[in-house]
């Protein structure tokens, strides 16, 4: 029997799915790491799980303690799994702007979710402040903190990295992927720099984010106005993000990550969330600029259901102005069930 120890054991070592349809169009190996299968359902079960464990190697955490996080969704819901595990309790703290189903999830789960007016990173009530001002008024707890707290990136650096080294045979030429905090992009580039110089590493980056303009000028300048993606595009450079290796960044629009999502989902039969349209647009990208027979890693972040309402819905897109973008699946004849059919 192959065992592993209850939900913290479960995560990582996820496979690495060859995206055929991507991979025929360029001439290259398309891969996506497919972390919507860890068991929280998200690539940020890997970053709950470090940033837990080292507060507890460093005594920050006592038995039935809290965590306070302020996140878009996807670090909280991992949290909470971690907190369930652990015994500990969970506050998030979200902007208003995010799904409704990354909300009811958390309360799910058991975490205590704080909703607040989505604001700049400047302003002090913008939601990662928050979170921080209420870990410091509740006793016993700490605020993960999972933009600047390091463990985050260590533990892709230790763990997402050397995974898909090992899954491609060390046969991989880019690696391509968004970020919001930086520690799945940083910790991955830092890992694969290290086993090879030549590897090019390349941010993508939805409208609404400056790290587009940094990585090309560097200075932090909004690119576009805003974006339907959730949970990344940044105007700060985060202690995670700080000093990753990046080779260059492309700008995708929304058009082109809610295509990519469909097409994923149509061509594929993979349901997934915006962050991985965004991601297989830009490891496309890529692939047409490197040329045919290289080999091409983006990680496929979450399940589509956490966006059902928003991504999923065509009155939503039709709002958006994306629905044409959204591809309809082809049209079939209506089945009529004969009685004889019907027990």
């Amino acid at each position: 029997m192959s065992l592993v120890d209850g939900f913290i054991g479960a995560v990582g070592n996820t496979p690495l799915i060859r995206l055929q349809r991507a991979s025929e169009e360029t001439g290259c190996e398309v891969l996506g790491k497919a972390e919507f299968m860890n068991p929280g359902g998200s690539v940020k079960d890997r970053a709950a799980v470090a940033i837990v464990a080292a507060a507890e190697q460093a005594c920050q955490l006592p038995p039935g303690g809290t965590i306070v996080e302020g996140t878009a969704g996807n670090t909280g819901i991992g949290l909470a799994h971690v907190c369930n595990a652990r015994g500990y309790r969970c506050v998030i703290v979200m902007p208003d702007n995010q799904s409704s189903e990354k909300y009811h999830l958390l309360e799910t789960l058991g975490a205590e979710v704080h909703k607040v007016p989505t604001v700049p990173y400047s302003n002090p009530n913008q939601y990662q402040k928050v979170a921080q001002r209420l870990a410091a008024s509740l006793p016993n707890a700490i605020w993960s903190n999972q933009f600047d707290n390091t463990a985050n990136r260590e533990a892709h650096a230790r763990t997402t990295g050397p995974e898909i080294w090992a899954q491609t045979g060390g046969r991989v030429d880019a690696f391509v992927a968004a970020t919001g905090t930086g520690g799945t992009f940083a910790g991955v580039a830092e890992f694969l720099k290290s086993r090879r110089g030549g590897i090019r590493c390349v941010l993508a980056d939805p409208p609404g984010s400056s790290l587009y303009a940094y990585v090309r000028s560097g200075t932090l300048s909004a690119t576009g106005t805003g974006s339907i993606t959730e949970g990344i595009g940044i105007g700060r450079v985060t202690a995670n993000l700080a000093g990753a290796p990046i080779d260059d960044a492309v700008f995708i629009e929304d058009a082109e990550t809610v295509r990519w999502v469909y097409r994923l989902l149509r061509e594929e039969g993979l349901f997934l969330g915006s962050t991985s349209g965004i991601n297989v647009a830009a490891a496309v990208r890529v692939a047409r600029e490197l040329g045919p027979g290289r080999t091409v890693v983006t990680v496929l972040c979450d399940g589509g259901a956490r966006y059902q309402s928003r991504l999923f819905n065509r009155e939503w897109l039709e709002q958006k102005g994306l629905a044409a973008y959204a591809l309809a699946p082809a049209a079939a004849a209506p089945i009529t069930l004969k009685a004889a059919l019907i027990a």
